[in-house]
């Protein structure tokens, strides 16, 4: 690949380290809301969010330390083991990880939109946990598959510059035979087009959410179910609440997703495409992706409850005063009718 320049290891100390604390804290809190929430059912919603961060957890613990042990040696990953086996396993924990994560976000999208738009599958089939037993193993599982093609032949996983990363391979190389470059630089642009699939069927279903939350609070009904008419109106506001805040949560990190993994999908598209060479480039876009289960726990973490609620009181207002804007201007338009006639 190339001489070792092992400049920064204080950076990868410091992003295992926030990983860790991120994911510990996280997995605290949850465990904590869950002790104060005991005569509640546990939501699918929140068994999702756990999946998340136990999936980010044991991406961190797996991934990193072997970036320490290539800066501690001084040796690039290929070197600290015959047969580039320790590049191969973090070039596929890193791919796997980094497509798991975006299911599991995927899931937490779907379910909500399902729980507002599909409220009697949601009931018959997800409510119930009757397909949860099949879902994540299969959250896993097709991730798993997939990332495994490289090692069938299919694509191929290469070390970077300065020796310290492995990944999918995304470029043609001058060594290649035509036939195998081809599959190879394919495979990265069929991984960099499923995470951008993944990233629009999240914002569509977000965007789902958005609107039945909407139209369930401009008809008053702030509930899921037909049966919350006749609950208490502290309850309605509670459920409502809820619904928002999982709104709110899923937003955020769907956002730090994107974020985390356009560069990598740029990247990708480019060095298909345009034949851009510039392995600066391809090594910051890997650094966005891993940087993502680093980021997501503490986004749980900073949008605690009271946050979440300052969150959430400033976008009902603003959703307030366009409904009585609305209100107000009907019965004027109504009046103006009248009056021509």
């Amino acid at each position: 690949c190339c001489s070792p320049f092992f400049l920064f290891p204080a950076i990868s100390a410091v992003m295992f380290s926030a990983g860790l604390l991120g994911n510990l804290t996280a997995l605290a809190l949850l465990a904590r809301r869950r002790l104060g929430q005991r005569g509640r059912p546990l939501s699918l919603f929140h068994v999702l969010v756990t999946v998340l961060v136990l999936t980010d957890l044991l991406g961190t613990c797996l991934v990193s330390p072997v970036v320490l042990a290539s800066y501690g040696r001084n040796r690039t990953m290929v070197r600290l083991a015959e047969g580039k086996r320790l590049c191969l396993y973090f070039a596929f924990a890193m791919s796997f990880f980094g497509l798991a994560t975006m299911l599991v976000l995927f899931a937490m999208a779907l379910e909500r939109c399902l729980a507002l738009g599909q409220p009697y599958l949601y009931e018959r089939f997800l409510r119930r946990r009757s397909a949860l037993p099949l879902a994540l193993p299969a959250l896993y599982a097709l991730p798993a598959a997939f990332c495994a093609l490289p090692l069938l032949g299919f694509g191929r996983y290469m070390q970077y510059c300065p020796g310290t990363w492995c990944f999918i391979q995304m470029r043609l190389r001058r060594t290649d035979q035509e036939d195998s470059g081809a599959r190879e630089a394919t495979y990265s642009l069929l991984y960099a087009t499923l995470l951008l699939l993944l990233i629009l069927a999240v914002l569509l279903c977000n965007l789902s959410v958005i609107c039945n939350l909407v139209g369930m609070h401009r008809r008053g009904q702030t509930s899921r179910r037909p049966a919350s008419l006749e609950q208490p109106a502290r309850r309605r506001r509670l459920s409502m609440s809820e619904e928002v805040d999982h709104l709110i949560l899923l937003a955020i990190m769907t956002i730090t997703f994107i974020v985390c993994s356009l560069p990598f999908t740029i990247r990708a598209y480019m060095n298909k495409f345009m034949q851009s060479e510039d392995y600066k480039k391809d090594l910051l876009a890997l650094r966005f992706l891993a940087i993502n289960p680093i980021i997501d726990p503490w986004v749980f973490v900073i949008l605690r409850p009271s946050v979440l609620r300052v969150i959430r009181s400033v976008l009902c207002c603003q959703m307030s005063l366009k409904t009585q804007e609305n209100m107000q201007t009907t019965p004027a338009a109504e009046s103006k009718s009248n009056n021509g006639f």
